[in-house]
Protein backbone atom coordinates (compact mmCIF):
# COMPACT_ATOMS: atom_id res chain seq x y z
CA UNK A 1 0.00 0.00 0.00
CA UNK A 2 2.99 2.35 1.28
CA UNK A 3 5.02 1.88 -2.59
CA UNK A 4 1.24 2.33 -4.60
CA UNK A 5 0.92 5.10 -2.57
CA UNK A 6 4.16 6.77 -2.88
CA UNK A 7 4.79 5.82 -6.79
CA UNK A 8 1.26 7.17 -7.59
CA UNK A 9 1.97 10.69 -5.82
CA UNK A 10 5.55 10.79 -7.32
CA UNK A 11 4.17 10.47 -10.90
CA UNK A 12 1.20 13.39 -10.25
CA UNK A 13 3.62 16.46 -9.75
CA UNK A 14 2.95 19.21 -9.06
CA UNK A 15 0.73 18.70 -6.17
CA UNK A 16 -1.49 21.67 -7.14
CA UNK A 17 -2.63 20.22 -10.79
CA UNK A 18 -2.64 17.04 -8.35
CA UNK A 19 -5.11 18.24 -5.90
CA UNK A 20 -7.64 19.94 -8.89
CA UNK A 21 -7.30 15.96 -11.05
CA UNK A 22 -6.21 17.97 -14.07
CA UNK A 23 -3.32 16.97 -16.45
CA UNK A 24 0.25 18.49 -16.01
CA UNK A 25 0.82 20.97 -18.88
CA UNK A 26 4.30 19.45 -19.82
CA UNK A 27 2.89 16.15 -20.39
CA UNK A 28 -0.93 16.08 -20.85
CA UNK A 29 -0.84 12.28 -20.45
CA UNK A 30 0.22 12.63 -16.99
CA UNK A 31 -2.59 13.17 -14.73
CA UNK A 32 -3.84 12.68 -10.78
CA UNK A 33 -3.66 8.40 -10.44
CA UNK A 34 -6.48 9.16 -7.37
CA UNK A 35 -8.76 11.38 -9.00
CA UNK A 36 -11.01 8.32 -10.72
CA UNK A 37 -11.04 7.30 -6.79
CA UNK A 38 -12.01 10.70 -4.89
CA UNK A 39 -15.59 9.38 -5.21
CA UNK A 40 -14.47 7.62 -2.29
CA UNK A 41 -15.24 10.81 -0.41
CA UNK A 42 -18.89 10.98 -1.23
CA UNK A 43 -19.20 7.83 1.08
CA UNK A 44 -19.64 7.84 4.88
CA UNK A 45 -16.56 6.73 6.53
CA UNK A 46 -16.27 5.15 10.30
CA UNK A 47 -13.38 7.32 11.77
CA UNK A 48 -12.16 5.46 15.57
CA UNK A 49 -9.08 6.66 17.77
CA UNK A 50 -8.63 3.21 20.30
CA UNK A 51 -7.15 3.63 23.24
CA UNK A 52 -3.80 1.99 24.59
CA UNK A 53 -4.91 -0.93 24.86
CA UNK A 54 -6.80 -0.73 21.32
CA UNK A 55 -10.30 -1.94 23.36
CA UNK A 56 -11.82 0.61 24.06
CA UNK A 57 -13.12 3.32 21.25
CA UNK A 58 -11.74 7.22 22.43
CA UNK A 59 -12.68 8.59 19.62
CA UNK A 60 -15.83 7.96 17.64
CA UNK A 61 -16.89 10.10 14.58
CA UNK A 62 -18.48 9.34 10.99
CA UNK A 63 -16.24 11.15 8.20
CA UNK A 64 -18.36 12.68 4.67
CA UNK A 65 -17.21 15.03 1.96
CA UNK A 66 -19.95 16.64 0.24
CA UNK A 67 -19.74 20.53 -1.71
CA UNK A 68 -16.28 21.18 -0.86
CA UNK A 69 -16.82 21.05 2.44
CA UNK A 70 -15.19 17.66 4.73
CA UNK A 71 -17.74 16.98 7.44
CA UNK A 72 -16.83 15.21 10.36
CA UNK A 73 -19.46 14.18 13.16
CA UNK A 74 -18.65 13.15 16.25
CA UNK A 75 -20.25 10.74 18.54
CA UNK A 76 -20.14 11.19 22.43
CA UNK A 77 -18.11 7.91 23.33
CA UNK A 78 -21.54 7.88 26.51
CA UNK A 79 -24.14 7.85 24.45
CA UNK A 80 -26.60 5.20 24.91
CA UNK A 81 -27.22 2.63 22.30
CA UNK A 82 -29.59 -0.67 22.19
CA UNK A 83 -27.64 -2.70 19.77
CA UNK A 84 -29.41 -5.71 17.94
CA UNK A 85 -28.05 -9.18 19.94
CA UNK A 86 -26.61 -7.05 22.63
CA UNK A 87 -27.94 -5.47 25.63
CA UNK A 88 -27.84 -1.75 25.96
CA UNK A 89 -24.37 -0.77 26.70
CA UNK A 90 -22.86 3.05 25.71
CA UNK A 91 -21.38 3.32 21.97
CA UNK A 92 -17.66 2.98 22.66
CA UNK A 93 -18.37 -0.51 23.87
CA UNK A 94 -19.30 -1.45 20.47
CA UNK A 95 -15.99 -1.61 19.11
CA UNK A 96 -15.17 -4.37 21.81
CA UNK A 97 -18.31 -6.57 21.45
CA UNK A 98 -18.34 -6.41 17.71
CA UNK A 99 -15.43 -4.93 16.17
CA UNK A 100 -15.35 -2.07 13.04
CA UNK A 101 -18.98 -4.30 11.40
CA UNK A 102 -21.00 -3.74 14.70
CA UNK A 103 -20.01 -0.34 14.78
CA UNK A 104 -20.91 0.31 11.61
CA UNK A 105 -24.47 -1.53 11.25
CA UNK A 106 -25.55 0.35 14.18
CA UNK A 107 -24.34 3.76 13.21
CA UNK A 108 -25.59 3.40 9.54
CA UNK A 109 -29.11 2.38 11.18
CA UNK A 110 -29.10 5.47 13.44
CA UNK A 111 -27.57 7.93 11.15
CA UNK A 112 -29.43 7.14 8.53
CA UNK A 113 -26.63 6.56 6.12
CA UNK A 114 -24.88 3.45 5.01
CA UNK A 115 -21.16 3.36 6.76
CA UNK A 116 -19.11 0.62 5.01
CA UNK A 117 -15.50 1.87 5.64
CA UNK A 118 -13.81 3.10 8.28
CA UNK A 119 -9.99 3.85 9.65
CA UNK A 120 -9.03 3.16 13.37
CA UNK A 121 -6.17 4.97 14.67
CA UNK A 122 -4.81 3.21 18.30
CA UNK A 123 -3.67 6.89 20.13
CA UNK A 124 -0.06 5.17 20.48
CA UNK A 125 0.06 6.44 16.73
CA UNK A 126 -0.39 9.82 17.18
CA UNK A 127 2.19 10.99 18.78
CA UNK A 128 4.77 9.32 15.55
CA UNK A 129 2.16 11.13 13.17
CA UNK A 130 2.99 14.17 15.28
CA UNK A 131 6.38 13.91 15.36
CA UNK A 132 6.76 13.04 11.69
CA UNK A 133 4.66 16.33 10.90
CA UNK A 134 6.36 18.44 13.19
CA UNK A 135 3.81 19.12 15.78
CA UNK A 136 0.53 20.89 15.26
CA UNK A 137 -0.28 24.26 16.68
CA UNK A 138 -3.13 23.72 19.15
CA UNK A 139 -4.43 27.03 21.89
CA UNK A 140 -4.68 24.75 24.74
CA UNK A 141 -7.97 26.16 26.41
CA UNK A 142 -7.32 25.47 30.03
CA UNK A 143 -4.51 23.77 32.74
CA UNK A 144 -5.07 20.34 32.43
CA UNK A 145 -3.45 17.54 34.74
CA UNK A 146 -3.92 14.03 34.99
CA UNK A 147 -2.18 10.69 35.14
CA UNK A 148 -3.51 7.52 34.80
CA UNK A 149 -0.20 5.19 35.88
CA UNK A 150 -2.45 2.01 34.17
CA UNK A 151 -2.52 3.49 30.58
CA UNK A 152 0.65 4.74 31.30
CA UNK A 153 -0.74 8.25 30.76
CA UNK A 154 0.59 11.73 32.02
CA UNK A 155 -0.98 15.10 31.31
CA UNK A 156 0.61 17.78 31.99
CA UNK A 157 -0.08 20.83 29.60
CA UNK A 158 -0.67 24.78 30.35
CA UNK A 159 -2.67 27.22 28.61
CA UNK A 160 -2.16 29.22 25.68
CA UNK A 161 -1.29 28.43 21.75
CA UNK A 162 1.62 25.82 21.72
CA UNK A 163 3.02 23.39 19.19
CA UNK A 164 1.81 19.86 20.43
CA UNK A 165 3.35 16.50 19.46
CA UNK A 166 4.20 12.98 21.19
CA UNK A 167 2.61 12.30 24.10
CA UNK A 168 1.15 15.50 24.65
CA UNK A 169 -0.65 15.55 21.73
CA UNK A 170 -2.40 12.36 22.71
CA UNK A 171 -2.96 13.53 26.32
CA UNK A 172 -4.67 16.43 24.75
CA UNK A 173 -6.77 14.22 22.54
CA UNK A 174 -7.58 12.04 25.97
CA UNK A 175 -8.11 15.00 28.62
CA UNK A 176 -11.12 14.46 30.15
CA UNK A 177 -10.93 14.56 33.63
CA UNK A 178 -13.05 17.81 34.38
CA UNK A 179 -16.54 19.31 34.91
CA UNK A 180 -17.53 18.96 31.17
CA UNK A 181 -16.48 15.24 30.81
CA UNK A 182 -16.37 13.67 27.95
CA UNK A 183 -18.24 16.31 25.94
CA UNK A 184 -14.91 18.94 26.91
CA UNK A 185 -12.57 16.16 25.80
CA UNK A 186 -15.08 16.28 22.35
CA UNK A 187 -14.65 20.38 21.81
CA UNK A 188 -10.93 19.60 21.82
CA UNK A 189 -10.23 17.07 19.57
CA UNK A 190 -12.30 19.32 17.53
CA UNK A 191 -9.38 22.13 17.72
CA UNK A 192 -6.94 19.53 17.39
CA UNK A 193 -8.89 17.94 14.55
CA UNK A 194 -8.51 21.10 12.60
CA UNK A 195 -5.22 21.67 13.22
CA UNK A 196 -4.28 18.50 11.73
CA UNK A 197 -6.05 18.60 8.84
CA UNK A 198 -4.63 21.86 7.62
CA UNK A 199 -1.28 20.20 8.36
CA UNK A 200 -1.60 17.20 6.50
CA UNK A 201 -3.06 18.64 3.28
CA UNK A 202 -0.68 21.29 2.65
CA UNK A 203 0.94 20.42 -0.30
CA UNK A 204 4.27 19.41 1.14
CA UNK A 205 2.90 16.89 3.80
CA UNK A 206 0.69 14.80 1.11
CA UNK A 207 3.80 14.45 -0.36
CA UNK A 208 4.78 12.60 2.87
CA UNK A 209 1.81 10.59 2.78
CA UNK A 210 3.11 7.27 3.24
CA UNK A 211 5.72 8.19 5.21
CA UNK A 212 3.25 9.24 7.63
CA UNK A 213 1.39 6.18 7.33
CA UNK A 214 4.47 4.35 7.88
CA UNK A 215 4.99 6.12 11.60
CA UNK A 216 1.44 5.12 12.26
CA UNK A 217 2.53 1.36 11.77
CA UNK A 218 0.38 -1.32 12.55
CA UNK A 219 -1.90 1.54 14.81
CA UNK A 220 -3.33 2.35 11.57
CA UNK A 221 -5.91 -0.20 10.21
CA UNK A 222 -8.20 0.60 7.43
CA UNK A 223 -10.07 -1.80 5.24
CA UNK A 224 -9.70 0.99 2.00
CA UNK A 225 -7.38 -0.09 -0.67
CA UNK A 226 -4.46 2.08 -1.31
CA UNK A 227 -6.11 3.78 -4.01
CA UNK A 228 -9.14 4.19 -2.73
CA UNK A 229 -7.19 5.84 0.66
CA UNK A 230 -5.35 8.12 -2.20
CA UNK A 231 -8.39 9.02 -3.41
CA UNK A 232 -9.99 10.44 -0.33
CA UNK A 233 -6.68 12.35 0.65
CA UNK A 234 -7.18 13.72 -2.69
CA UNK A 235 -11.02 14.69 -2.18
CA UNK A 236 -9.56 16.22 1.50
CA UNK A 237 -6.99 18.08 0.21
CA UNK A 238 -9.33 20.64 -1.62
CA UNK A 239 -12.30 21.41 0.64
CA UNK A 240 -13.18 23.03 4.03
CA UNK A 241 -13.30 20.81 7.40
CA UNK A 242 -16.26 21.53 9.43
CA UNK A 243 -16.50 19.22 12.58
CA UNK A 244 -19.96 18.83 14.95
CA UNK A 245 -20.78 16.56 17.60
CA UNK A 246 -24.20 14.83 17.71
CA UNK A 247 -26.46 16.82 20.24
CA UNK A 248 -28.34 15.62 23.19
CA UNK A 249 -27.88 15.59 26.76
CA UNK A 250 -26.54 13.79 29.79
CA UNK A 251 -28.93 11.26 31.76
CA UNK A 252 -28.55 8.38 34.48
CA UNK A 253 -29.50 5.19 34.14
CA UNK A 254 -29.64 2.47 36.95
CA UNK A 255 -27.15 4.62 38.22
CA UNK A 256 -25.25 5.09 35.27
CA UNK A 257 -24.64 8.43 33.24
CA UNK A 258 -25.07 8.29 29.64
CA UNK A 259 -25.53 10.67 26.55
CA UNK A 260 -28.75 10.65 25.45
CA UNK A 261 -28.63 11.87 21.31
CA UNK A 262 -30.29 13.32 18.93
CA UNK A 263 -29.94 11.21 16.18
CA UNK A 264 -30.66 12.46 12.69
CA UNK A 265 -33.36 10.26 11.42
CA UNK A 266 -36.91 9.59 13.79
CA UNK A 267 -36.61 6.56 16.50
CA UNK A 268 -38.40 3.92 14.88
CA UNK A 269 -39.10 0.02 15.82
CA UNK A 270 -36.12 -1.55 18.00
CA UNK A 271 -33.90 1.46 17.85
CA UNK A 272 -33.18 1.40 21.52
CA UNK A 273 -35.57 3.78 22.62
CA UNK A 274 -35.44 4.48 26.77
CA UNK A 275 -38.02 3.50 29.53
CA UNK A 276 -39.39 5.76 31.48
CA UNK A 277 -37.07 5.12 34.72
CA UNK A 278 -34.19 7.39 33.80
CA UNK A 279 -33.78 10.76 35.32
CA UNK A 280 -32.27 13.54 33.98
Amino acid sequence: MLIGLGGGLLASMPLADWLSGTALPENPRITNPFAAWSGIGDQNILVLGTDASGANTDVIATLRINGGITSITQVPRDTYIDPEGYRPTKVNALYALGGTELLERELSFKMGRPITHHVVVNLNAISRISDALGGIEVDVPKRMRYTDRSQGLSIDLQPGPQLLRGNDLEGFLRFRHDEWGDIGRIERQQLALKALFRKLTRPENLVRLPMLLAAGGNDVKTNLGPMELGGLITAMGSTELKTERLGGRPFMLDGISYWEADWPRPAGEGDGSFDNNYVY
